[in-house]
């Protein structure tokens, strides 16, 4: 439970249990008789429904709250408006007319026409009554009603209604509903019935006990919880951030790593590497490939550093056009896009089909690189681990191969990299969820000596399992 979580907690124990707020000698004893009275003089001008009487839990005072507060049943000192069936139309709250967070109703009117009411649109509410949801109460699916409403208004039989005589500060009611003792009572096995959906009925709900001060405490009370509570929401506000910061630290820590890397800037350049110009020139005399000149650099790099692109230094395939309905149970594999994660293949409805030398072109190797190319798997790549069977991939799967003039650990940072995943995020944007093998060869790769290439392999395998 966060801090935040805790200290709401703290504040509503304190705040019922009379140790958030100074007395006054000034404030009037609460008398138990004239809240009755006042109540029992509105059944009279029939202006609530007659609720089923309960019997008393302890009604009185009790030595471990002050002096002049009383303690009672909540059904005793709370009223309700009856119920009805709609006959024009109205305005319907529900439990999805309230956000549990901010414990208040949706901006929107949820206007219903009386003809198609729904059989539990039958309980009257109106201004300034407290709502609370029976049904799930861990969920805090409780509100007081602030607003009035264009139509007559009808809430949930889901809902318990609450209505307040002039003793009993609304406000002060709905914290009391949040406090931990009445959630503790609300929420126990005893009172909250069900597997699927508990609820607690009003029987059980109305005998809940309820600490009541004297109308100006109230008052003091709910204007100290609600001052704290709005400190809270500020300490909960900074608990977020940090949370999301935490969450996002590793990735964002890596990417920080892999582009320092890239550029040149995680390990100590030495001269006697040479110059990767001279890789480059060997690539030239090795193959008939024209060495594909890039005019835009992304980012600076080392002087013996040069860019070139994916295909001048490595092997990139496509996989092999399998058709699905030759898939076989024996054979060699096939990997497809959905075969493997960032922690390996995995061994879910393997494929496998009939070997034959048209395959040898798309054999997997240990440290080969593998690149999703298009499906909701885009852009997921795989450093091939040790295997003892043989592997192919199919012609979603894109194969890169690494040469002598780039090690494949370093060629596997590059493709991980901030440089080449926004490469891939781009293309995705306008290839709907596609790689070509086009923007694949084409990758811009920063590329050192060897020697350095080693280093920056030998760092990034200490820094990164940190994280």
């Amino acid at each position: 439970m966060k801090v935040s979580e805790d200290l709401r907690q703290a504040v509503l124990q304190a705040a019922f249990s009379g140790k958030l707020c100074e007395r006054s000698e000034n404030d009037a004893i609460v008398e138990y008789e004239s809240i009755c009275s006042e109540i029992k003089n509105l059944k009279k001008a029939k202006c609530i429904s007659t609720n089923k009487s309960y019997p008393l839990v302890n009604c009185g005072r009790d030595d471990n709250y002050p002096s002049n507060w009383i303690i009672t049943n909540l059904g005793n000192v709370v009223f309700n408006r009856g119920q009805k069936t709609p006959d024009k139309d109205f305005v319907y709250i529900d439990i999805g007319s309230i956000d549990n967070k901010k414990h208040c109703l949706s901006k929107n009117e949820n206007v219903v026409n009386f003809s198609k009411a729904p059989s539990r649109a039958r309980k009257v509410v109106q201004l300034g009554d407290v709502i609370y949801s029976t049904v799930r109460p861990y969920l805090h699916n409780l509100c007081i009603i602030n607003k009035e409403y264009s139509l007559e208004t009808i809430a949930s039989t889901g809902f318990a209604v609450m209505s307040c005589p002039k003793m009993l500060n609304n406000k002060y009611l709905f914290y009391y509903l949040l406090s931990p003792d009445f959630d503790k009572y609300a929420n126990s096995t005893d009172n909250s019935k069900g597997v699927a959906y508990p609820a607690i009925n009003d029987e059980k709900l109305y005998k809940a006990t309820i600490p009541l001060p004297p109308l100006a405490e109230q008052q003091r009370i709910v204007e100290k919880v609600q001052e704290l509570m709005a400190k809270i929401d500020e300490l909960e506000k900074i608990e977020n951030e940090l949370e999301a910061l935490k969450k996002d630290f590793p990735i964002n820590m890596r990417n920080a790593l892999l582009q320092a890397a890239m550029q040149g800037k995680l390990t100590k350049q030495r001269k006697e590497d040479g110059n990767a110009k001279t890789i480059l020139n060997e690539i030239l005399k090795s193959n008939s490939k024209k060495y594909s000149v890039i005019n835009d650099y992304p980012f600076d790099i080392p002087d013996n550093w040069c860019w070139c692109k994916l295909n001048n230094i490595a092997l990139v395939n496509g996989g092999y056009a399998f058709k699905s309905i030759e898939f076989k149970n024996d054979g060699i594999r096939v990997i497809r896009i959905s075969d493997f994660n960032e922690y390996g293949f995995v061994d879910k409805k393997i494929v496998r089909y009939e070997y034959s030398d048209a395959l040898a072109p798309y054999i997997i190797n240990e440290k080969d690189i593998l690149l999703c190319m298009t499906g909701g798997t885009v852009g997921k790549s795989l450093f091939v681990p040790k295997h003892k069977e043989i592997y192919v991939s199919n012609q979603r799967v894109a194969t890169i191969k690494s040469s002598s003039f780039i090690i494949p650990e370093y060629l596997n940072l590059i493709i991980l990299s901030p440089l080449t995943q926004k490469v891939i995020i781009d293309s995705k944007n306008s290839t709907n969820d596609n790689i070509s093998m086009d923007t694949i060869k084409n990758f811009a790769i920063p590329l050192p000596p060897l020697a350095e290439q080693q280093r920056i392999v030998e760092k990034l395998d200490k820094l990164l399992p940190l994280l």
